[in-house]
């Protein structure tokens, strides 16, 4: 691994908030310390697994705009038998354990490993890995010497997971999901229960039942693990919950995805206490030598004090970023998937909106200022909008559409692309969809020039095309995986993800020049990450989407998706 020391950084801090009960609750107020730092490689700290020497073309100055992260997210949590805290990154398909008493990152299962999109592990008394991996289905155990193996792939949305003397329990986060024993010897499952909205995280309590947060009902419940009664309910009226442990005095602990509280549940009368006020997007907790730690979708791992204090052990940071956008205020704006934020002048980003705040699109890919206080996104599931984050408010313009992309503003509208079906779309004022061109082959980016002409960048035939009514011609070829695109004072910029460069086109002769190479963008080299199927009904299809935007001044801000971190290019 490698990461870049900090020159002139802004200190590193946690911002801390205290309000009335509303305001805790405001989805929009999360904001995450980060820092703008100048390149320069000297050793292990980011996600990116490869060194990189990142540099800039004469008059340029190649700046980090937003610092990188160090997880892909994080979302289950365990308690190692070694004592380490073990962390399940979906996106990155990548499992982690951290040394709390050194603060050590070790990646246990790296991302193109046999392990694809975990989202929760347990382990049994001999000390192998289980890992249910929600996208594929699947659940896989890994051995202590690093064997991997699947032991079923027939577990739609597998999640929840946890043993108990020696017995494995899964659950199925989906509505109409099913709490399961498999059986280890490779038999049939044994079904506890099925029709659940969405079980989650879960866990036995000191009676032997086994509890699980349902968050389609917004509640916890439990059950006999031997019994044929039905479940019954022990709390309601939560903040969406999606994890359940227990403390030493057998009290539940359990996170709350939506409200972002982090609660302890009488388990016999239900009642509540809030133990911590944190921002939404809470995934999982566990217990390391009784000390408490919940995760974030943003990669956040946060101890919680007591007395409503936390301490920040990784700092939360972008999970991709995929596209970028300036809007007409001058700001930098990022879609993250679940999240959308905007730069803060020192390099914090500030959420905007995420997947549990009102109006939010959804899993946003595809970017671009439309006006002042709205933008134009793609969703992973398969909807083009326009979103007003400020008022809380979306309007689809097209749905049940293939992989969608990268997004823009045309003369006759919105452009986009359509990347499962290999097109680029046109939504008319009026909500029509037109097909502008078909056949390409894995198109990402796309932009418009000043002069009206659509260009799309073509990632898997290693090309940049012009879109005319007769079809696509060849603007630019020989490239390696082009996604970002951006035209813009007679140039035409390309993200070439392969390159791990951004590269300039003269739109007049057809000259390029290389302004910037040596990225952390896209896998490292040697790396063939796996696809990321989706997890309906909270997106679709997963995918890489390195954008490109332009600041007034001509700065160009670059997604540098490998690290997940934000690059600034600026003329000198």
């Amino acid at each position: 691994m490698v990461f870049y020391q900090l020159e002139n950084t802004i200190p590193q801090r946690q911002y801390d908030r205290q309000g009335s009960d509303a305001e805790d609750s405001d989805l929009l107020s999360g904001l995450t310390p980060l820092a703008i730092v100048r390149l320069v490689t000297v050793g292990p700290t980011t996600r990116y697994a490869a060194p990189t020497s990142p540099g800039a073309a004469a008059g340029w100055r190649l700046d980090r705009l937003v610092e990188p992260s160090r997880l892909f997210g994080a979302n289950g949590l365990r308690t190692g038998p070694d004592g380490r805290m073990y962390i399940a990154q979906v996106t990155g398909s990548q499992v982690s354990a951290l040394n709390l008493a050194t603060g050590d990152v070790e990646t246990i299962s790296a991302k193109g490993g046999d392990i694809i999109a975990p989202d929760d592990v347990a382990f049994d008394p001999h000390g192998n890995l289980f890992a249910t991996e929600v996208m594929d289905g699947r659940v896989s155990v890994r051995e202590p010497n690093g064997a991997t193996r699947v032991l079923r792939d027939d577990v739609p949305s597998a999640n929840g997971i946890t043993f108990h003397q020696g017995r494995l329990f899964i659950g199925e986060c989906r509505e109409g999901g099913r709490l399961m024993e498999f059986d280890l010897a490779g038999g049939p499952p044994r079904v506890l229960l099925e029709n659940v909205p969405s079980p989650n995280a879960m866990e036995f309590g000191p009676d032997g039942l086994l509890y699980f947060p349902v968050m389609g009902a917004n509640e916890i419940w439990r059950i006999d693990p031997d019994g044929t009664g039905a479940p019954e309910t022990v709390a309601t009226g939560l903040g969406v919950p999606d994890s359940v442990k227990f403390d030493q005095n057998g009290s539940i602990v359990s996170t709350q995805v939506a409200s972002g509280q982090v609660l302890r549940i009488n388990p016999r009368t239900g009642e509540k206490a809030l133990l911590a006020q944190l921002t939404p997007g809470l995934d999982n907790c566990t217990f390391v030598d009784g000390r408490l730690f919940v995760s974030n979708f943003t990669g956040a791992i946060t101890e919680v004090l007591g007395g409503g204090e936390t301490r920040t052990i990784l700092p939360g940071a972008l999970n991709w970023p995929l596209d970028v956008a300036v809007a007409d205020d001058g700001r930098v704006y990022v879609a993250d998937g679940t999240y959308f934020y905007v730069v803060q002048p020192d390099g914090s980003l500030q959420t905007v909106g995420m997947l549990f705040s009102p109006g939010y699109p959804g899993f946003i890919r595809g970017l671009a200022a439309s006006g002042p206080g709205e933008f134009l996104v793609t969703t992973s599931g398969g909807q083009i909008a326009r979103y007003r984050p400020a008022a809380d408010e979306c309007d689809y313009l097209a749905d049940g559409l293939d992989q969608l992309y990268g997004i823009a503003v045309a003369p006759s509208g919105v452009v986009a692309v359509e990347q499962g079906t290999g097109r680029v779309l046109s939504v008319t004022r009026e909500g029509g969809v037109e097909i502008l061109a078909k056949g390409l082959d894995r198109p990402v980016g796309v932009t418009v020039t000043p002069e009206g002409d659509l260009l799309v960048a073509e990632s898997g035939a290693g090309r940049v095309v012009r879109v005319t009514p007769s079809g696509a011609e060849t603007l630019v070829d020989g490239l390696q995986c082009p996604q970002g695109l951006l035209a813009a004072e007679g140039r035409l910029f390309v993200v070439d993800a392969g390159e791990k460069a951004v590269i300039s086109v003269d739109l007049a002769n057809g000259s390029r020049t290389t302004v910037a190479t040596g990225l952390a963008i896209g896998p490292p080299l040697g790396v063939e990450p796996k696809p990321l199927k989706g997890m309906p009904p909270f997106s679709g299809p997963q995918g890489p989407f390195a954008g490109i935007a332009a600041g007034p001044d001509g700065t160009l801000y670059v997604s540098a998706d490998g690290e997940g971190s934000v690059l600034a290019l600026r003329r000198v």
